[in-house]
């Protein structure tokens, strides 16, 4: 081989590499977040997306803009501060509980005041675009859904660069087909710039079931004892939509700046019960501040998850399911290996502890941040088949 073939040879697979390590980081922050993490104090550049937390969908086609205290001011600051470092703002419309607003909205008869509303906010705040994040989105609503996307997009046209991009459930509603998300996905994917799957909320205190992570890449081979079922993870969502035909270039997976408290008989993954815990949500920061003690702390190999382990404690057993730095490393070697598009932080907020020295209060972005710009190779070169 002469020496010309061979610096082209090098300089395509540099070229090749460095488009493989860009993935997309597209972070959450609520509108009511400010008094916990300043718009000041937000790393941008740790990010590459941020969604501003959420205008709520009316029945009647119109916006609510006070149920997650979206302000013009905080946008316009938000917005400022991406700019200034080369990032891009998005507005959220929707979030949990949003399907009763949506279907009202998008419906034929409101669709098009619903849409023109949306991306004249859009437009006239100056975002960059719209994420769509229709929850729970049940088989009854994809033709809503599917004709609402078509007319967003068609409407964003005409202000040339905006993204659309969408949160999308990790699996199907309770009771609808198997596969019948992903196929959806798979049929309008084109119109997204960005899918990002909430691969968290993995679990619960439901019949049928036993204790396990909030988020973990891999099921590890564990199953529903009352089924045979493989139990939820990152890897068995995204399985789903590449095997029913999404590209996996369009996919984030989500990474969890909270986790899970189960409270009751379970202290540890895998464990069943007579009378059912109760599970909350906290905070990363509340739970590395009030629940965190070292020979607590357990890392489950096979999921690929951190979680704690703490018996009797004030009269109940707990087991904390939560996202660590190692677990948000996990996820981004995950995405390099499985040529995935990027991440999803739900939310920027809940990551940031205040109880540290200004400089180090983002552990888990920065970890993020730190994996994504690390050198190290996929281990694959293919989405999973």
């Amino acid at each position: 081989m002469n020496f010309r073939l061979r610096a082209i040879l090098w300089m395509s697979c540099l070229f090749a590499a460095s488009l493989h390590a860009q993935l997309w980081t597209t972070a959450y922050y609520p509108g009511n977040a400010e008094k916990t993490l300043p718009v000041a104090e937000i790393d941008f550049s740790s990010i590459t997306h941020l969604v501003h937390f959420a205008i709520v969908p009316n029945p009647d086609g119109t916006l609510n803009l006070a149920a997650n205290s979206v302000v013009r001011p905080t946008a316009e600051a938000l917005i400022t501060r991406a700019h200034a470092a080369g990032r891009k703002v998005l507005i959220c419309v929707g979030g949990a509980d949003s399907a009763t607003g949506f279907r009202g909205a998008a419906s034929p008869a409101r669709r098009e005041a619903f849409v023109s509303a949306v991306v004249n906010l859009m437009a006239q705040w100056g975002y960059d675009g719209i994420d769509l994040d229709w929850e729970p989105l049940a088989v009854v609503d994809f033709t809503n859904f599917t004709n609402l996307v078509c007319a967003l997009r068609s409407h964003m046209d005409g202000f040339p660069g905006k993204m659309l991009t969408a949160a999308a459930s990790a699996y199907p509603i309770y009771g609808d087909s198997p596969n019948s998300e992903y196929a959806l996905y798979a049929s309008i994917q084109t119109y997204f710039a960005q899918i990002n799957i909430m691969t968290y909320d993995l679990s619960g205190a439901y019949d049928g079931w036993v204790s396990w992570f909030n988020s973990p890449v891999y099921d590890g081979g564990r199953r529903f004892p009352s089924t045979g079922a493989l139990l939820p993870s990152v890897d068995g969502a995204v399985h789903g939509f590449v095997a029913n035909g999404v590209a996996p270039g369009k996919l984030g997976i989500g990474v969890a700046f909270y986790g899970d408290v189960w409270s009751g008989a379970v202290s540890e993954p895998l464990q069943g019960w007579k009378k059912p815990p109760t599970v909350q949500q906290m905070p990363y920061s509340a739970i590395m501040s009030s629940l965190f003690r070292p020979e607590a702390y357990h890392w489950d190999a096979k999921a690929q998850a951190a979680w704690l382990g703490l018996p009797h404690r004030k009269r109940a057993s707990q087991f904390v399911s939560f996202d660590n730095e190692q677990a948000c490393q996990a996820k981004v070697q995950y995405a390099r290996d499985h040529a995935l598009g990027g991440l999803m932080i739900w939310q920027l907020a809940h990551g940031h502890r205040l109880d540290l020295p200004a400089g180090e209060r983002d552990p888990l972005l920065q970890a993020i941040k730190q994996s994504v710009a690390s050198p190290l190779p996929s281990r694959k070169v293919t989405a999973i088949n």
